[in-house]
């Protein structure tokens, strides 16, 4: 996802469907084996060879890397002053110029790409000095940050200054003395301490000079210095920024461009009798090499700038030598200058965007941190005591830190899954239980044993009778399981009506016992149901005991993953605030075009390379963020922002993004 990429695929596009039918086209015999053999020669397989590499095959080989251009160029034998005697018929003539317009395609693609790298992070460094200015607590900050870098470059001023007037003062001593000749003289001192008084009064002087010529830091404050030194070098990353974008909008609207030709997608390039197409490609290649070399005159403003490199590719010599010279040897001259381009003029323009930008962007990390760095330094020897006397406690902090992290791990997450595991499985040592599993059953036996042997031993008691049968005593057996203690409450009545003859024969308190022992069954009734409530959701209760846990790992899980992970890449919402401030950008680029329109209605080409630019970022940020099945949709609707078809309907595609797609960028 890449506008680059794009382009250069298009542009390589409209270069195969050039027509070569015409060059073998002959009704002559002989004509036709002489073009045969012509196309089977060495020097024809080898362009062939250079040109398939030089197309673009894939989406991931759409431009080629700066070195491999270079070396096709080479291996093409155009690069050198005689390589238009490699050329002896129209056959290789036009496969050269088929090599050197897919060469310049793919040199488009390298500038291109260069200045949208070299724009996107200056927009970094002027919204640093946004800060800077909007705020006095971070202007003062940079003043102490950039107060050593200021005194050093000043002492440095001064030595120089120091050094040349120490020269001229030695100079014009030695003139005097041969001047004067033997005349006697009267003794001067000399010797170092003569030497160190010389200097001493030159630097006093240099400062002093230097400090009445400079009045405006004795009026402002040293604050006030620094904020006006951030916003010069704001003022020059602003125009920085827009020459790089107008030698964007330059390329973009006039660099190769085939619309003369009347090209369409859906048939084969129509050529004029001139082949028109060679000169574009001409023209393109000097287009490229006037905005290297003009982009980076900062004290041009804009129309200047594009009025210098317009100018300069209609005055352009080599432009004129080819217009003159044999058809044969213009592609070697294309073929020269793309190779100085590549070599020469881009890398330069990259050192030079990178001085001006360490020059006048954001400080660097020691100069921003060098005050904490100093004060660590300073500190570091009492740190170092704290941490030596302190060994064996530092040492005991962290192996208790370690045992508590491993025993939550081990008690409150290990140990509870394993429970669930038991749980879902049935496993006998996970279930939940109040009571054993037997009591229930052994104190019903006894309680039966008892009212059964107190019926036996006392069958008046229980029935009225003096024995009881077989029978009886199986019919009491079934209500005790029941509950019904009958005969021993009716003895108990009894015997509270003479209790004391109740208590001397025991059948009182053997009642109460067996009383006791009925309690003691019911309440483990009610405990077996509660514990089968407990074994129906006995699930339930082993996650309750699993979830504080699971959170607890899960909230250090994310708190570890936001402090070491997040500065790996933009998260999606990051990305998606990121993506509203381009969106941003782009509204007010074309808001204040539609404030001034220009007559074709027409971007102004700064205003093309800005909205180039901001276009570029925002593929790039939606690239994990827009679904695959709707991301030819989003594509499609860039497009129609970057191409040049009226302001009003560029408007109409960034308002169709921003409700099409704003749940994914917003």
């Amino acid at each position: 996802m890449s506008v680059v990429a794009d382009q250069v695929r298009r542009l390589d596009a409209q270069l195969d469907r050039i027509p070569f039918s015409h060059l073998a086209s002959s009704d002559d015999g002989e004509l036709a084996s002489q073009g045969a053999a012509d196309l089977d020669s060495p020097r024809v397989k080898d362009l062939l060879r250079v040109i398939k590499t030089l197309s673009t095959g894939s989406a991931s080989q759409s431009r080629l890397p700066p070195w491999q251009l270079q070396s096709l160029l080479s291996q093409s034998k155009l690069l050198s002053e005689h390589g238009d005697k490699f050329t002896t018929n129209q056959y290789e003539s036009e496969l050269e110029w088929l090599l050197v317009s897919k060469a310049t395609v793919q040199t488009y693609g390298v500038i291109l790409d260069a200045l949208l790298d070299q724009i996107t992070p200056l927009s970094n460094h002027i919204w640093y000095y946004d800060e800077i200015l909007s705020s006095p607590t971070y202007g003062t900050l940079y003043m102490v940050q950039t107060s050593p870098y200021r005194l050093w470059t000043w002492t440095l001023d001064i030595y120089e200054e120091s050094k040349v007037r120490l020269q001229h003062y030695t100079q014009g001593r030695l003139s005097a003395e041969s001047t004067e000749g033997g005349e006697s003289q009267e003794p001067q001192p000399s010797g170092f301490t003569q030497r160190w008084h010389q200097f001493y009064a030159i630097v006093r002087e240099s400062i002093k000079e230097r400090s009445l010529a400079n009045v405006q830091r004795r009026i402002m404050s040293p604050v006030a210095l620094a904020r006006a030194e951030a916003r010069n070098k704001q003022d020059r990353l602003r125009k920085l920024r827009e020459l790089t974008a107008s030698s964007l909008g330059v390329l973009i609207d006039e660099a190769l461009m085939f619309e003369g030709l009347k090209t369409n997608e859906k048939s084969d390039l129509i050529m004029s009798a001139a082949q028109e197409w060679k000169g574009v490609v001409e023209r393109s290649a000097a287009l490229m090499d006037m905005v290297l070399r003009d982009a980076l005159v900062l004290d041009d403003d804009v129309a200047e700038f594009e009025d210098k490199v317009f100018a300069g590719v209609d005055e352009d010599p080599e432009l004129a030598i080819s217009s003159e010279d044999d058809e044969a040897s213009r592609p070697a001259i294309v073929a020269r200058r793309l190779h100085r381009l590549l070599t020469i003029h881009a890398p330069e323009h990259r050192a030079a965007v990178e001085t001006l930008v360490a020059e006048n962007g954001r400080p660097s990390r020691l100069v921003r941190y060098w005050l904490p760095a100093t004060a660590l330094l300073l500190s570091s020897s009492t740190i170092l005591r704290i941490v030596v006397n302190r060994r064996q406690e530092i040492l005991q902090w962290v192996q208790d830190f370690g045992v508590t992290v491993r025993d939550f791990w081990f008690n409150w997450v290990v140990e509870p899954v394993r429970k669930v595991i038991g749980t879902i499985r049935h496993d006998s040592n996970s279930e939940i239980a109040i009571m054993s599993k037997d009591s229930l059953k052994a104190d019903r036996e006894s309680l039966e044993r008892m009212v059964v042997d107190f019926a036996i031993d006392k069958p008046s008691a229980a029935t009225g009778e003096s024995s009881l049968s077989e029978t009886q005593v199986a019919e009491i057996r079934a209500k005790v399981k029941e509950g019904d203690l009958t005969p021993v409450l009716r003895a108990y009545e009894k015997d509270l009506r003479s209790p004391f003859k109740g208590t001397v024969r025991g059948d009182l308190v053997r009642t109460l016992l067996i009383q006791v022992q009925k309690t003691k069954v019911d309440v483990e009734v009610a405990m077996s149901g509660i514990d089968a409530l407990l074994k129906s959701q006995e699930l339930v209760f082993g996650f309750v005991g699993l979830t504080p846990g699971i959170l607890v790992s899960i909230g250090v899980m994310q708190y570890l993953r936001g402090a070491f992970g997040g500065r790996k890449g933009l998260n999606q919402s990051r990305r998606a605030r990121r993506c509203v401030r381009v969106l941003r950008n782009i509204d007010r680029i074309l808001s204040e075009a539609l404030a001034s329109p220009p007559q074709n209605n027409v971007l102004q080409y700064k205003d093309h390379g800005m909205l180039i630019s901001e276009i570029h970022v925002l593929r790039r940020l939606a690239r994990k963020i827009i679904p695959g099945d709707i991301e030819k949709e989003f594509l499609e609707d860039l497009d129609d922002l970057a191409n040049l078809k009226g302001i009003g309907s560029q408007v109409r595609a960034l308002e169709r993004i921003r409700w099409a797609y704003s749940k994914y960028l917003t």
